[in-house]
């Protein structure tokens, strides 16, 4: 198997620096995860942004094997911080799925063909907990 891409990322200050990207297309202040939090980004929320990318991606990919319409189809991940005794930091993830227009047994179906696939469910599994979560939308999303 040869390497399709290497993603180079320095990061100067930890939790509360900065990331650069070596193509300097990600450049960004990072700050302590905290709700309502207007500056800078954290770990967090980028783990989330290329987990619901990569996962989106392998959703799409098993539904047109399938041909299975998911045009509007949306993914979004919930990535949790929690500290647990002795101060033992841990993530985990909820993936919250919309494909309207499919039942949701559909749905479960093509999540869970997309969880065997995602290179980021295939590197968290049995590290972190993941839930897949079948949602609703009432109004599909374009972008």
């Amino acid at each position: 198997m040869g390497i399709l891409y290497t993603a180079h990322v320095t990061s100067h200050g930890g939790r509360e620096g900065v990331i650069r990207s070596s193509d300097g297309h990600l450049n960004m202040k990072l700050v302590q995860p905290k709700e309502g939090q207007t500056e800078g980004t954290n770990p967090e929320q980028l783990f989330a942004a290329g987990y619901a990318a990569c996962f989106h991606s392998a959703l799409k990919s098993i539904a047109k094997s399938k041909d299975i319409p998911c045009d509007n189809s949306e993914v979004t991940a919930n990535v949790s911080l929690s500290e647990g005794e002795k101060a033992v930091y841990k993530l985990s993830v909820r993936l919250d799925v919309a494909i309207p227009g499919l039942e949701d047994a559909q749905v479960q179906e093509v999540m869970e063909m997309a969880h065997q696939t995602c290179p980021y469910s295939k590197a968290t599994r049995g590290n972190i907990d993941v839930e897949l979560k079948v949602i609703q939308t009432k109004t599909p999303q374009t972008t």
